[in-house]
């Protein structure tokens, strides 16, 4: 009898013992999902500064607002890169600010124009460049955008109306105070930019 008391009394405390690393286990484990969900919510947090001190915003879903940031860094890019004015410090200005905003594909292109003299004959003309978006489509799951606007090109003796089209795609990258939406467009290049008007100034 006291063998078998013995034993009882082993299985039971074995069974205690089990019973307790397994409540430890999913204690454990509860604590550490909700640790995880608390931080991913505060990864979403926006916080304003005013003043130098940092005021917490109305916590969103990012994703759910990164359609619209897609379109806004497309337009942003295009506003940048177009939209000049007869000053080769801002021209230089505007094109530093640019390059932030796109990959290599930009550089390319920028490139291409100063060899072709581009900016030299902005500059020559005393032009003023002036680009209107139409319309930006765009495919979310590919990350895919066409741009659509009209460029015009103000000069002493005649305006030019241009039609721009574009494309690309966007890569999702840190934030950070010279690209604020966190996006880079790559492999951007130009299907369309053809003459829509010509219209010529009366210089007397």
């Amino acid at each position: 009898m006291l063998i078998k008391s013995i034993e009882g009394k082993i299985r039971l405390a074995t069974t205690v013992a089990l019973g307790s690393i397994l409540l430890c286990i999913l204690v454990c484990g509860m604590v550490a999902f909700s640790a995880y969900k608390q931080v991913a919510l505060a990864r979403q947090s926006v916080y304003i500064l005013d003043n130098n001190v940092p005021i917490f915003a109305r916590q969103t879903d990012m994703q759910m607002n990164r359609p619209a940031e897609y379109k806004a860094h497309v337009d942003l890019f295009h506003s940048i890169f177009f939209s000049i004015t007869p000053d080769d410090k801002y021209i230089q200005y505007q094109m530093k600010k640019a390059m932030y905003l796109i990959d290599e594909s930009g550089i390319l292109q920028l490139n291409n124009l100063k060899e072709k003299g581009y900016f030299n004959s902005v500059l020559s003309s005393s032009s003023v460049l002036t680009l209107e978006t139409d319309s930006i489509l765009l495919d979310v799951p590919k990350k895919y955008f066409r741009f659509h606007g009209k460029l015009k090109i103000d000069r002493r003796s005649a305006t030019l109306i241009r039609s721009l089209v574009t494309e690309g795609h966007l890569k999702d990258i840190p934030r950070s105070e010279n690209n604020p939406h966190g996006l880079l467009i790559t492999g951007w290049k130009t299907l369309e930019n053809k003459d829509l008007e010509n219209v010529q100034k009366n210089t007397l």
